[in-house]
This record gives structure tokens, C-alpha cells and sequence, in this order.
């Protein structure tokens, strides 16, 4: 089972992930952030991978640190986990509907990160949760995991929707580009053998 942990301890969050990438949508995510753990397990159970999240952060200051370093420690976890990434499809894309809401998010398990992220939320807030951390937690997993990732809101109106639909829609396209391609027999999927 292509598995991996990582704790980070920094003056403002002391961060545990755990992440298994063959596993089953098991969730387990405590990030002192409603609206944070309820995404982490949309992207759990959406990319079938098994979650267990711990973060303590400096919520009196404001939930910055703790979305940010979670997403950090989750792109190491999900980066050590791939290894050497022989035999993954390496990349996939998906339009995910939520109601009124169309995302779409592609993947290129490259080892280059990169994010292109074309969301706009109409309110800066979704409860006690700031809108703005949304692409702040994107950014920190795509900059860590070794990701190029695009993600566009192709239209949508409700926050909650908009923010679900890119969760969603990052969890199926990282379920498909870690598939094994029993067509690569284990080669890595570049023209120069590493990624």
C-alpha cells in the first residue's frame, strides 16, 4: 500500500497527517476548522484515499496558519507517499457539477509545481471560514505534493457549492492520475524516466 506520515512542528501549528492512497475514503481530520474538515473528508472519500489529520494551530490569531500548514504537510505526506511514481497515470482532469456550481481541475503528477487557480467566491466568508484559505490550502498542497494543478469555476453562485465542487473535483482527478496503468508495467510516465 503506497502509505506515508509527516509531522511538522512550527511556532504557530503542529501539524500529523497520515494519507494511504489505496485505501478506502476513511477519514479522520480534527484541523480546528469546521468547514476545513469537512472538505478533507469530501477529498478523502471522493479520491478513496484514507485520511487521519491532526492539526493544533493558532485559531486565536485567525485560521490562516492552520489551513495553510495542513495543506503543506498533506502534499509532503501525499509526495512521499507516490515515491518514484512508477506506474500512475501521472494525469487526469474532471468537470465536477455541485447544483448550480461547474468546477474543473486538472492534474499533472509532474514533480514541477505549479497552481493556476481561476475561482472567485462572491463572499469572503462561508461561516466562521474565510473564502481566501481556500486557494491558500490549493496552493500549499500543490507547492508540497509536486503538483502542476489548474482549477477553474467554470460558473457558480454559492460559496459553499463553489468550494465543494473544487474539493470534489481535486479529489477524483488525483483518484485517477494515481490509478496504476497496468500498460506502463511499472515504468514512470515521462519521456525521462523520473518525475
Amino acid at each position: 500500500m503506497r502509505s506515508a506520515s509527516i509531522s511538522r512542528t512550527t511556532a504557530e501549528t503542529d501539524v500529523s497527517v497520515s494519507v494511504a492512497l489505496d485505501g478506502t475514503g476513511k477519514a479522520t481530520i480534527a484541523t480546528g476548522i469546521g468547514f476545513l474538515d469537512h472538505m478533507l473528508e469530501l477529498l478523502a472519500r471522493h479520491a478513496l484515499f484514507d485520511l487521519d489529520i491532526k492539526v493544533a494551530g493558532d485559531l486565536h490569531v485567525d485560521q490562516h496558519h492552520s489551513a495553510e500548514d495542513c495543506g503543506i504537510a498533506l502534499g509532503q505526506a501525499f509526495a512521499k507517499a507516490l515515491g518514484d511514481k512508477r506506474g500512475v497515470t501521472r494525469y487526469a482532469d474532471i468537470h465536477l457539477p455541485m447544483d448550480e456550481t461547474l468546477s474543473r481541475v486538472c492534474v499533472d503528477i509532474s514533480g514541477r509545481p505549479f497552481l493556476v487557480f481561476r475561482t472567485q467566491f462572491r463572499v469572503e466568508k462561508i461561516g466562521a471560514f474565510d473564502t481566501e484559505l481556500v486557494r491558500e490550502w490549493f496552493q500549499a498542497f500543490a507547492m508540497n505534493a509536486g503538483l502542476t494543478l489548474h482549477v477553474e469555476t467554470l460558473y457558480g453562485e454559492n460559496a459553499h457549492h463553489i468550494a465543494e465542487s473544487l474539493f470534489k473535483g481535486l479529489a477524483r482527478a488525483l483518484r485517477a492520475a494515481v490509478a496504476v496503468d497496468p500498460r506502463e508495467e511499472g515504468r514512470v510516465p515521462s519521456t525521462k524516466g523520473t518525475l
